[in-house]
């Protein structure tokens, strides 16, 4: 098993922490911060609140105005490169909002270093016009870790953050960025793009099936990044983007042989299978997926889409056999009863069976 990501906050990250900060505030004390930060709660907190305590610590031993705490940061950040640095930009979220100019310098300066795309959202919070004129300055930046916050750091449901209620009602003062953004020679900054887009679309689908229908066709980055910025669409087979991406209605195909076993065990996996069967001269152009009809504890069911496939088929007939696992994990819990498995052809369910999920031994 994996270590935890909070372990990656130890003794010895600790350590090299504090030899920076000497360096730069000779009257640091490190043996009260280290004891600060491993206090009796260490223990008990998870990921983001052990940034958020570090952070707190920073506060606390660092000299007394906010503005001389930042400077010593900002000197010390070069040095500290990757996700688990981000309590520097942690520092500006908690303690900075209320000076803005020097706030944000040194978000855009802590980004090229770790990320400061959760930092930087209850500024858009309390600064909405100000901060979105900033990320379209940022979206024009030489740095792609930069161009990248002015993105991500304004993306409506950001995994982990703090959403954007504004941004989920009225997309449109983050298009502008994503149209700067859209062409980007960094592929980290495309990928941020189309995961924004892939936001909007959950509560805005027409902005982004018109933003899609516009995009596609300028460059092959471009038609992946639309692509990808639209898989929630895919998955739920809206037409029009559907269409777009050459997937027609699946009118000439039959499935037969649908086999699917009448129970399964929590812990085990169940294997269906299928036969699709053109009747033109081929299968053509097919994304294939099926879903899982979670039972829920209230006895209504929920239901979770998997891709198979998705490919051009010049033959007239396909058999496919997928396994799919039961095994318990952290972010699902599993009731016994009547589950479903449907197959779905280019957005269209074309065939549905109900299977008993039992309790494992």
């Amino acid at each position: 098993m994996p270590e935890p990501l909070k372990n990656l906050y130890n003794g010895e990250l600790i350590a090299v922490l504090c030899e920076q900060v000497s360096h730069e505030y000779k009257d640091f004390d490190s043996d009260g911060f280290t004891q600060y930060v491993f206090d009796n709660q260490w223990e008990l907190k998870e990921l983001k609140e052990r940034m958020a305590h570090i952070s707190e610590a920073l506060y606390t031993f660092l000299p007394s105005d906010y503005r001389s705490k930042l400077a010593v940061l900002k000197a010390i950040s070069p040095k500290f490169s990757g996700f688990e640095y981000m309590f520097f930009p942690g520092f500006v979220e908690l303690y900075g909002l209320d000076d803005y100019e020097p706030s944000i310098a040194a978000l855009a300066h802590f980004t090229e270093h770790s990320s400061s795309e959760f930092a930087v959202r209850p500024f858009i919070v309390k600064y909405p016009k100000e901060m979105m004129a900033q990320m379209e300055l940022w979206a024009d930046s030489s740095n792609h870790h930069v161009r990248r916050l002015a993105s991500e750091g304004c993306r409506p449901r950001l995994p982990w953050a703090m959403a954007l209620p504004l941004f989920k009602k009225d997309s449109s003062a983050v298009v502008p960025i994503l149209e700067k953004l859209k062409n980007d020679e960094s592929e980290y900054v495309r990928r941020s793009v189309a995961n924004n887009l892939n936001d909007i679309a959950k509560d805005s689908p027409d902005v982004v099936i018109h933003l899609a229908q516009q995009w596609i066709g300028d460059s092959k980055e471009t038609d992946w990044l639309v692509k990808h910025g639209c898989r929630t669409l895919l998955k739920q087979g809206q037409p029009d983007i559907m269409s777009l991406f050459g997937f027609e209605n699946p009118k000439h195909i039959e499935i037969n042989n649908f086999k699917v076993p009448e129970s399964v065990n929590v812990g085990e996996k169940i294997t269906f299978s299928f036969t699709l069967q053109s009747l033109n001269k081929k299968l053509g152009r097919l994304r294939v997926e099926y879903a899982i009809n979670h039972l829920k504890k209230n006895g209504s069911h929920t239901r979770k889409v998997f891709k198979l496939s998705e490919s051009e088929n010049n033959a007239k007939r396909k058999e496919i056999s997928k396994s799919h696992s039961f095994k318990k994990i952290s972010t699902r819990v599993y009731y016994a009863g009547i589950h479903g498995v449907a197959i779905i052809i280019n957005g269209h369910e074309v065939a549905y069976h109900e299977f008993q999920l039992k309790e494992g031994r």
